[in-house]
């Protein structure tokens, strides 16, 4: 009858025939699925380019910036220098030390002034202390609370 190897390529036949007739068939029972695949895709697609230009643009604001700060070092470094220059060729020579002393954060701390009294103490604002003498100040924890001999719940909030 027939042979052993002509049923092996009959069965090899329709198990490949068998395959693209199931895959065939997968695909035309699903046309909504592949469309929403590939709206998908080109969803994902969209989205990686704009993080792509986003990421970009972020890269460039940031070199701008930085050579913007540079820039605007370079120039305070440059006025200072002048006014520097400047001083040692119009003022005496304390004032001139003064401004080099600048550069380092120094003039402050030899600068101090006095206030109003003669002395160098700072003074907290009085807007929170008390108004009358032995009252308590508004940043006291227990300012205007009233404590009551009945023991009573103070009265709720009212809304």
């Amino acid at each position: 009858m027939f042979s052993l190897t002509t049923l092996i390529i009959i069965a090899v036949i329709t198990l490949l025939v068998g395959c693209a007739i199931g895959a065939l068939a997968v695909k035309g029972m699903n046309p909504q699925q592949q469309q929403q695949s590939k709206e998908l895709e080109q969803r994902l697609q969209n989205t990686e380019e704009k993080l792509r230009n986003y990421q970009q643009e972020v890269t460039e604001h940031f070199m701008e910036t930085s050579q913007l700060v540079n820039r605007l070092t370079h120039s305070y470094k440059e006025v200072h220098e002048h006014l520097a220059s400047s001083a040692l060729k119009l003022t005496n020579p304390d004032i001139s030390r003064q401004l080099i002393d600048a550069a380092d954060g120094k003039l402050l701390s030899h600068n101090t002034q006095a206030n109003d009294d003669g002395d160098n103490s700072i003074e907290a604002p009085r807007d929170w202390a008390p108004r009358e003498p032995g009252a308590k100040g508004q940043l006291s924890e227990d300012f205007d609370l009233r404590q009551d001999d009945s023991n009573q719940d103070p009265e709720p909030p009212r809304s």
